[in-house]
């Protein structure tokens, strides 16, 4: 008797929700994925702001299949010397050499250490800025996403998430993203603030501009350090290859994974090797992994890079994201908001919003709505979207809510 793979998926793959979506993806090019009986969708998310170069970037898949050529594993991570690490190590602290009117203190990050995703990263920044401060506390913001394994966890600012996974790690103190008044909870005592540029999670949040520099000051004054999470917003997707860029501040730490990968898993914690260096001794292995920095996910996220860069998709999103804003106008939505192609519409209701988003995808639009704003509609097409392809996903959600009676 033949079983589909939809029944497989509910008998033997690990569920997180009594409802997912449960769309079944055969292919998937550039903006559109394919159901097995052919049905196109275009992804809207990009599987929550990953492929940001499309999916299946025919330079993507010829630098994989290089690399796959070559070898693949080899040994744990920082032993040998291979080639894809390196030359993405370098591109990386490249796209760094920026000068700031808020500076680190630590000067320019010139060291990546590479993990196998966000959570990792975030992990490997937590180890490093106590083992580099001597302490141990720990300043996030409320209705903050970080990761879900147990550090990155305890970072996060929304208790109903991690509530029954206590008791967690001690000494994190929460802020108000963008609220100038909370950055005096930061003392001589924290080891680091975490936060993302423009707040992912919690609906799109971009703070106001006099607020990182602020921040910035008040972490060189107490010694705490800036760890900056462009998870989501590094590689291009908010109009500046780093978000951080348009904010005239510097990190001490920077994060990023997601769109870095080009389809392929990896994320990153870079620092200063004057910061990095701490990893060396006292223990000896203060970090290690086995898969971090993996040679085919290197190759892909080297690409990644190039493509995002040789085509301008940082700077081309901005146009794209002001022509979903433009497009986007109705009675049902309250606003946009948001930086290039990391956008929030905000609807009434999660009532509304869900049933926005079920029509969408069987009319073949797929979205999606924050972990913690649920009444808001997640818009993170690939950068490579068209304006053609914008102004059709958009027609598709205004005649859904044009037709709804809710």
């Amino acid at each position: 008797m033949h079983i589909s793979h939809r029944q497989h998926f509910f008998d033997h793959l690990a569920q997180t929700s009594d409802y997912p979506l449960a769309l079944e993806i055969e292919k998937a090019e550039g903006v559109y994925m394919y159901g097995p009986d052919g049905k196109r969708y275009m992804d809207l998310i990009s599987g929550i702001a990953v492929s940001n170069v499309g999916h299946r970037h025919p330079k993507i898949l010829s630098a994989v299949y290089e690399q796959l050529e070559k070898h693949m594993h080899l040994l744990v991570y920082g032993e040998y010397v291979q080639s894809t690490q390196v030359q993405l190590a370098k591109a990386l602290t490249d796209t760094l050499k920026i000068t700031s009117p808020e500076p680190s203190p630590y000067g320019l990050i010139d060291n990546v250490y590479f993990t196998n995703s966000g959570t990792e990263a975030v992990e490997g920044a937590m180890k490093l800025a106590k083992r580099f401060t001597g302490w141990g506390e720990f300043v996030s913001c409320f209705n903050a996403y970080h990761g879900a394994t147990q550090g990155a966890l305890s970072l996060a600012g929304a208790e109903f998430f991690k509530r029954n996974f206590r008791p967690l790690l001690p000494g994190v103190t929460h802020i108000q993203h963008g609220f100038l008044p909370d950055i005096e909870k930061i003392t001589d005592k924290t080891a680091a603030v975490i936060i993302e540029i423009i707040g992912g999670e919690s609906g799109v949040r971009v703070p106001d501009d006099a607020y990182f520099p602020a921040l910035r000051k008040k972490c060189t004054e107490t010694g705490a350090l800036l760890i900056f999470d462009e998870i989501q917003t590094g590689y291009g997707r908010t109009g500046s290859f780093w978000a951080f860029e348009q904010f005239g501040v510097y990190p001490d730490i920077l994060l990023s994974a997601k769109g870095m990968g080009g389809g392929m898993p990896i994320g990153a914690f870079m620092a200063s090797q004057d910061i990095m260096s701490v990893f060396k001794n006292n223990p000896i292995l203060g970090h290690i992994t086995t898969f971090g920095g993996h040679p085919v996910s290197c190759a892909s996220s080297l690409a990644a890079l190039q493509v995002t860069l040789d085509e301008n998709l940082a700077s081309s999103a901005i146009a794209k994201g002001n022509l979903f804003k433009s497009l986007l106008i109705h009675p049902a939505i309250k606003e946009v908001r948001g930086r290039g192609l990391m956008l929030a519409a905000e609807m009434e209701t999660f009532a509304k919003l869900k049933d926005t988003i079920d029509r969408c995808i069987q009319r073949g639009v797929v979205t999606d709505w924050f972990l913690f704003c649920d009444n808001a509609m997640r818009i993170a097409p690939p950068l490579t979207i068209t304006e053609a392809q914008i102004r059709e996903a958009c027609d598709v959600i205004l005649s859904v809510l044009n037709e709804q009676k809710i």
